[in-house]
């Protein structure tokens, strides 16, 4: 009897930024990408069709007040992040839940950011390292270039339809996995089954 594969799960992060972060790739003083929201679609593997949703806003440490630019982009207000924010490890060891080992595809190097999170915050020791993709390479494998575009522009790209707020990490979750769909219908194997 063959075990039954678990569906993966399709992550985005939204991470502090500023005016002009994303050209000098945070490398001003006092820029840092500290996670401010993940958010995450688990799929069943065969259909893809989404069977669970995970959304939570991180409170950042080294910047706690979030930038006007970042409130404007994603629509997280300062208000709603101490609301209803929680410190960087609780979040991510209830992503980590969440996941329970499946494979974690998201467009770029979110693995990275989040990373670079533990580190700063001298956990980089204490949690298991993802079963992590880059959803971006598999695209182009199959003949969408998405380089140098945001996880909200995936949906588009192959014909899929957006729904939600763009920058919005659940959103835009929602929209790779649209974007995956979209183009397996295409054609595309699927590479969770």
């Amino acid at each position: 009897m063959r075990k039954k594969q678990a569906g993966p799960v399709i992550l985005d992060l939204e991470f502090t930024a500023w005016e002009g972060s994303l050209q000098y790739d945070w490398r001003r003083p006092g820029e840092f990408r500290e996670v401010v929201q993940i958010g995450a679609v688990k799929l069943s593997p065969g259909a893809l069709t989404p069977i669970d949703e995970f959304n939570m806003l991180i409170i950042p440490r080294l910047n706690p007040v979030l930038s006007a630019f970042f409130c404007d982009l994603t629509g997280i207000t300062n208000e709603r992040l101490q609301a209803r924010g929680v410190d960087f490890i609780t979040g991510y060891g209830a992503f980590l839940e969440f996941a329970a080992g499946a494979q974690v595809w998201a467009h770029g190097r979110d693995d990275l950011v989040l990373a670079a999170n533990l580190k700063l915050y001298g956990w980089d020791r204490h949690f298991p390292v993802l079963n992590y993709t880059n959803a971006i390479l598999w695209f182009l494998e199959h003949g969408v270039d998405l380089r140098g575009k945001h996880a909200c522009d995936v949906a588009a790209a192959v014909g899929a339809e957006f729904s939600g707020r763009q920058h919005n990490a659940l959103d835009d979750a929602r929209g790779v996995a649209a974007g995956i769909r979209a183009l397996i219908a295409r054609g595309a194997p699927n590479p969770f089954i």
